[in-house]
């Protein structure tokens, strides 16, 4: 993995020299992502193509229209619970890296290595692939009206999805807050489209799957087991609510945009997914929705007439947007990672005049094309859904046990113990259920997730690695420095209460000064 910051003495020099470099306000991360693109990166990466392609999934374990629009909200209340806690987290806490940084923070370095691990390995790379390639496959199908695209050619164009989405992020802050902006408001009047073609069918008297009589009928024999289920679905639904938290240093005032973004963005998400799916069942049966493969292409096809090709297109813009969120968010978490002497710390370095962190960005950008590769993405992520879902309660639980060990710590936003203990319960029990419904899954996703020890313990926490791996660590990073023009970037004070990896990596700052790097040069080690 990496030979962590205790090993670059060699670099102490460079260091020294980069230290005036911080005191007169050196590179660092760019605070460019005001509220509103903070609710863009929110919403964004929360509604992604499922909300257009396949809300079935809750309808189908609800059993009834009604049952699945109830799921809908608690799964919305939930969500926005669990926000609350993530946004005294996030300003108690303000460091890059959501809740890999907190658990990390709280719990030691061995349990954030493995949230990171996870997310490194499995989660973030499959995630972007495949909705990479929902974008490809509603760009090229109306190329092949009769068949379906070639997978050559899905993979491709992902790829250059990918490749091109990678090179804006790299190029500028402001110009992926701007896709993200625009392809969000994309998809939201989409979506509001939607939902005033459902009123204008409820004004002409479609509205009788939605009387209490009818929306509560069962299709089919209501389990408990199958509404545990419905519920796991929503709050899949909502993934992504947590994705600002990542991104917390490059936020314009994070105490008061945080939790505002978090206010806004998840309210607003719960309306637009119950008033979806509302609209959806005024033109189609629930045996309708649950057959069609693309349930916003139906509703078009039968409400919007030759204007039909509008849903197609706000799929591709969703996930187009998405994937963007996904590179920028993702890529903060890996140089979060690297900073603290998790990952290689050529990932925790950004650009000496574009003040991006354009090696995590290059990371995750590979990461994510070698999951094309693969046909297994699929079954990957089933695997890992249920760790994911882990750490999120994880997480919350560490707001309780920071409370205990730091009662005095200052804390700009202080929410009632009462939250997390409501999310920690819902998060119980969808977790027992969980496992006991599916005990091979989790199983093979807490053995992927128990990998990481060994890498944590050979590549972190052993120290006395040999001076001829430390001379070629340095030498990689060195090179990666030259050809990606990057430094270490300056600390600011929020974040100086890492681990003791984080600390010594501080004090071992780059090989590749500033000014060095602008001027393409350095000196050997």
């Amino acid at each position: 993995m990496t030979d962590g910051p205790r090993q670059r003495s060699s670099t102490a020099g460079s260091a020294k020299d980069a230290a005036p470099q911080e005191e007169s306000g050196g590179v660092a991360l760019k605070k460019e992502i005001g509220l509103v693109s903070a609710c863009g990166i929110i919403v964004g990466n929360i509604i992604g193509s499922g909300i257009f392609v396949s809300p079935k999934g809750v309808l189908e374990n609800a059993s009834s229209v009604g049952l699945a629009l109830i799921v809908w909200i608690i799964t919305g209340i939930i969500t926005a619970i669990g926000a609350l806690c993530y946004a005294e987290l996030g300003v108690t806490i303000p460091k890059s890296g959501g809740d890999y940084s907190y658990v990390k923070d709280i719990f030691g370095g061995l349990a954030g290595f493995l949230r990171l691990w996870i997310a490194v390995l499995v989660i973030y790379p499959t995630n972007q692939a495949v909705i990479a390639l929902t974008f490809s496959n509603y760009v090229l199908q109306p190329l092949f009206p009769t068949c379906f695209p070639p997978e050559n050619g899905l993979r491709l164009l992902a790829a250059v999805c990918l490749l091109l989405l990678t090179w804006v992020n790299c190029s500028s802050v402001r110009w992926a807050t701007r896709v993200q902006d625009i392809f969000t408001a994309g998809k939201l009047l989409a979506l509001a489209l939607i939902i005033i073609m459902g009123i204008v069918q409820i004004c002409k008297g479609e509205y009788y799957w939605l009387e209490p009589a009818n929306a509560f009928e069962p299709f089919q024999d209501y389990d408990v087991g199958l509404i545990a289920l419905a519920f796991l679905q929503g709050s899949f639904a909502y993934g992504g609510w947590n994705f600002l938290n990542y991104v917390t240093e490059e936020l314009v005032d994070p105490y008061v945009n945080l939790p505002r973004a978090i206010f806004i963005s998840i309210p607003l998400v719960t309306f637009v997914y119950v008033f979806a799916n509302i609209a959806y069942v005024t033109a189609m049966s629930p045996q309708e929705l649950l057959a069609s493969n693309a349930v916003a292409v139906t509703f078009g096809e039968k409400l919007l007439g030759v204007m039909a090709w509008i849903m197609p297109i706000s799929v591709a813009l969703s996930t187009f947007g998405g994937v963007n969120g996904s590179l920028f968010t993702s890529s903060r978490l890996f140089f979060a990672g690297a900073r603290e002497g998790h990952l290689p710390s050529l990932l925790a370095m950004i650009h000496v005049k574009r003040c991006t962190p354009i090696p995590a960005l290059a990371f995750t950008c590979l990461s994510t094309l070698l999951m094309l590769c693969t046909s297994d993405m699929y079954t990957l992520i089933n695997y890992v859904g249920f760790i994911n879902y882990l750490f999120y309660g994880v997480t919350v639980a560490g707001q309780i046990v920071l409370r205990i060990k730091q009662p005095n710590m200052h804390r700009p936003i202080k929410i009632s113990l009462i939250w997390p203990v409501i999310y920690l319960i819902f998060w119980a029990f969808l977790l027992i259920f969980s496992l006991y419904s599916e005990p091979v899954v989790c199983g093979i996703g807490l053995a992927i997730m128990l990998t990481g020890v060994p890498v944590y313990f050979l590549g972190v926490y052993w120290d006395k690695k040999p001076q001829c791996f430390n001379a070629f660590v340095d030498k990689m990073t060195y090179l990666g420095q030259k050809m990606c023009v990057v430094v270490y970037p300056a600390e600011s004070s929020s974040s100086s209460n890492g681990d003791e990896e984080g600390e010594e990596m501080q004090e071992a700052r780059s090989p590749l000064s500033k000014d060095e790097g602008e001027n393409h040069k350095a000196e050997d080690f």
